[in-house]
């Protein structure tokens, strides 16, 4: 019965003056009338089947109905069914509806049919006049991929929309989904989250504050606060497209790709992440960071892209890269500069390739390609290699120190460079000075081999290895123009000294302005505010005027209006905190 009033009040609204009510046809059943009920029309089953009522297209079917033509009101009982074409169906064991007040009510078992979802609760409410039904003891809607549960439930015929409301929880073969406010569309399975809100599944974790989920295309979209945990990285960003059929996610603004296990982060403003594939594609201000040591790390491209398991990292770096390293207190820094950058984090080892330069402290290096070894079980830096047209500048007061030749490896005691080895056509030009800084003279030799020393960065001592000629000659006997080796390149107003030196020279990148979802418009309470002396409902009804009214426990949705209303109280706060009052 109550199924019945449901859809028809669902479906048709109100045929008929508000003088003249149409009354519901009666068309098979049992007739008795008792004098223990003089008001009601009681009809029954009887052995031709149910008790039959059709009303403006609707059909009903229940065991039992007592009509109260006088009140215009209608109660229902057992096996209640009812049916509205062929695409929606509604079953309860009790149900009752008021014609006057167009309010229909229904117990026991209600179950709500249509052809994406199911929806089953103990006790529904349903305003014909709103077209809402409305739960707050708990219900489950059953949808062709999920089933979704909440405390408390409202259901929006027109928009096909369920609002659930506290302890909301979406389970799936292949994830589950808990908030506190959600809403809804049967025809879609578009899911909107309000608030703290997680989708869990074996691989990944999604929490937003904010966020879109299909629930049958497996895909969503996620702002404030939002974050993918894989199960060694964490991606956020300001907002974060995520397609479980493809295990992908991407995050834009103020993005972090977080590595627990290499304690590593990846920084830029768009970034993608293939999860099968171990991969990370970061572009826009990229950046990765590596402790190591109790240093950080610094790598910088126009794009960046990681691959590998945990245990076997790679990070590549493509156009424009750039690498610092801070030191600890009291040491120089480490930077370079190249068209790209290649780091194994297994092997320890990092290549600076394509026109590439790195300081170590007040030495410039550059060469065709340049190595960095680290000790892969310390983490300290262990070794440099320059390999072809090596070259090592250090700036003296009067010029330029410099060493040259085939190939440089450079070694390193606690991070910093103590010894340097050119190998192979080696030359140099070395301003030499004695314990007081004096200028001693300067030292042009071509040797096989050569080998320098350093202390705090500075080369304190060199040795030739199968001297070929030269000398050192005092500065007047050594013209300007022969201080310069060939191939010599003093690159110094490129040296990085600070983090923010990674991006000197490039423009800021343009953002895009992230679309937010914004929170559903405020649809007012499902009960009237009215006194209960003055609520129409008839004796007959199980129902008392406190079952029709708004509850202080009943949960509340987070709305357009709510949020308005609070930003504009903490903005009230604010001012008087600025003023003083």
């Amino acid at each position: 019965m109550y199924s019945f009033f449901l859809l028809f009040f669902l479906f048709f609204g109100v045929n008929g003056s508000a003088q003249e009510k149409q009354k519901v046809d009666i068309q098979s059943g049992y007739l008795e009338i008792r004098p223990e009920f003089p008001d009601a029309a009681i009809y029954t089953k009887d052995e031709t089947g149910q008790v039959y009522i059709v009303h403006e297209g609707v059909e009903m079917w229940c065991d039992q109905a007592f009509v109260y033509l006088k009140n215009n009101f209608v109660k229902a009982y057992g096996d209640v069914r009812i049916t509205q074409g062929d695409t929606v169906s509604m079953n309860s064991k009790y149900a009752e509806y008021n014609g006057n007040t167009q309010f229909a009510f229904a117990s026991g078992d209600v179950v709500l049919t249509e052809p994406k979802t199911t929806l089953k609760t103990d006790t529904l409410y349903f305003d014909r006049i709103k077209q809402q039904a409305y739960y707050r003891t708990g219900g489950t809607v059953q949808d062709t991929s999920s089933v979704l549960t909440s405390r408390s439930g409202r259901y929006f015929a027109e928009s096909k929309k369920y609002q659930f409301l506290q302890n909301v929880k979406i389970v799936n073969p292949k994830y589950t989904v808990n908030s506190n406010q959600l809403d809804f569309y049967s025809e879609t399975g578009d899911a909107y989250l309000y608030g703290p809100s997680t989708i869990v599944s074996e691989t990944s974790t999604v929490y937003c504050e904010r966020g879109y989920y299909d629930t049958r295309g497996d895909t969503g979209y996620f702002v404030k606060n939002s974050k993918v945990d894989y199960e060694n990285r964490t991606l956020y960003g300001d907002s974060i497209y995520f397609d479980r059929n493809k295990s992908f996610a991407s995050a834009t603004n103020n993005i972090r790709v977080l590595d627990t296990i290499n304690k590593s982060v990846i920084r830029g403003h768009y970034a993608e992440v293939y999860r099968e594939k171990d991969s990370v594609f970061i572009t826009k201000r990229a950046v990765a960071i590596t402790v190591r040591d109790g240093d950080s790390i610094y790598v910088h491209a126009d794009t960046l892209r990681v691959t590998g398991k945990p245990e076997n990292r790679i990070v590549k770096g493509f156009y424009r890269a750039r690498l610092f390293k801070p030191g600890k207190v009291g040491d120089d820094p480490t930077s370079g500069k190249c068209d790209s950058i290649y780091v194994n984090e297994k092997r320890g080892i990092t290549k600076l390739l394509r026109n590439p330069v790195l300081w170590s402290g007040e030495n410039q290096m550059i060469g065709d390609t340049i190595h960095i070894l680290s000790d892969t079980i310390t983490d300290k830096l262990d070794t440099l290699k320059v390999f072809n047209n090596a070259f090592l500048v250090q700036k003296d007061s009067l010029g330029f120190n410099q060493v040259k030749g085939e190939r440089l490896i450079g070694l390193f005691t606690n991070n910093e460079l103590d010894t340097v080895n050119i190998n192979k056509n080696a030359q140099v030009i070395y301003y030499s000075r004695d314990d007081n800084e004096k200028l001693v003279g300067i030292n042009n030799t071509v040797s096989s081999s050569i080998q320098m020393y350093l202390e705090e960065q500075q080369i304190t001592g060199i040795r030739f290895i199968k001297k070929a000629d030269g000398k050192v000659y005092p500065p007047s006997m050594l013209p300007e123009n022969a201080r310069i080796l060939p191939g010599f390149q003093w690159r110094g107003d490129e040296r990085l000294y600070s983090v923010e030196d990674l991006f000197k020279g490039k423009p800021a990148p343009v953002l895009p302005k992230i679309t937010g979802i914004p929170l559903p418009k405020d649809e007012g309470e499902f009960f009237e505010d009215i006194p209960e002396d003055e609520i129409e409902l008839p004796e007959e009804s199980k129902l008392s005027p406190k079952d029709l009214q708004n509850r202080p426990d009943d949960p509340k949705p987070e709305t357009l209006e709510s949020e308005a209303e609070r930003d504009s109280i903490q903005q009230k706060v604010n001012d008087s905190i600025q003023t003083g009052n």
